[in-house]
């Protein structure tokens, strides 16, 4: 397999902060983790003053034409700020309500 010579030379550019014979980047750019990102919210909820409540087995939020459903979700809540915290994996399903007839 032959090496594109122009697609090297364009990679290889990639790396300088400026034309040719600038200095190359002092240190890799480094991204956050979600970890981080949870932590914070973690934090702010406990703030917040949430506790968690035990034994639910399954969360379905209703909206629209669509059922959002948490199975094994972990629930948190504080009462007094009106403020209910579900998170899990959710699936998505349409809701089809069966046409009755009077």
């Amino acid at each position: 397999m032959q090496m594109n010579v122009e697609k090297l030379k364009k990679m290889a550019g990639a790396v300088r902060t400026g034309g040719k014979g600038s200095m190359r980047r002092k240190k890799k750019a480094v991204h956050k983790t979600t970890t981080t990102d949870d932590k914070r919210l973690q934090s702010t909820l406990k703030r917040v003053g949430v506790n968690t409540i035990p034994g639910i087995e399954e969360v379905n939020i209703f909206k629209d034409d669509v059922v959002i459903q948490f199975l094994n979700p972990k629930v948190q809540a504080s009462i007094g700020a009106n403020t209910w915290v579900v998170s899990g994996t959710p699936q998505t399903k349409s809701m089809l309500l069966p046409l009755t007839c009077l």
